[in-house]
């Protein structure tokens, strides 16, 4: 059971919040489910803003990483009702905004898998790009947008 692997892990899902803007936070077609880019805002706000590399260091753009998954996940219990119905993690993108010449943006990727394996076990294995990218909404370091494969048949 996914909430009680999530209590083991000392982790706590916030409350699905909707969108700022025109559109779904979760799409479900044929038994896959497509959750929108996270941002990862705590309680409405952004607790790093700026470049990787420049103003925000690795360590706190893998911090802001993990939330963008528990923010994903709860985006997705919401729409589908128990993350127990979830078979397998398919595709993660990672979006880093990075400062000229970094290029470590799959280290900070590293921390959404590393967490999506943690929670799911082997069903969290999955494809994944890590992007680094000039500019991200709000001024985030990081976004992330994933893809499940569920049954909502359960």
């Amino acid at each position: 059971m996914i909430k009680k692997r999530l209590r083991e892990l000392k982790l706590e899902l916030p409350e699905a919040v909707p969108p700022l803007y025109s559109y779904v936070p979760v799409t479900v077609h044929q038994g896959v489910a497509y959750v929108s880019g996270q941002v990862p805002r705590v309680n409405g706000e952004l607790p790093y803003t700026g470049k990787v590399g420049a103003e925000v260091t690795i360590e706190q753009a893998r911090e802001l990483a993990k939330v963008c998954v528990l923010k994903g996940l709860s985006c997705l219990e919401a729409e589908i009702g128990s993350l127990d119905k979830v078979e397998q993690v398919l595709k993660v993108t990672g979006f880093v905004q990075s400062a000229p010449g970094f290029s470590q943006q799959p280290k900070v990727l590293d921390a959404a898998s590393e967490l999506l394996q943690a929670v799911f076990g082997e069903k969290g294995r999955h494809a994944r790009s890590a992007v680094g990218v000039a500019e991200l909404p709000g001024n985030t370091p990081v976004e992330i947008e994933f893809v499940f494969a569920v049954n909502v048949q359960q």
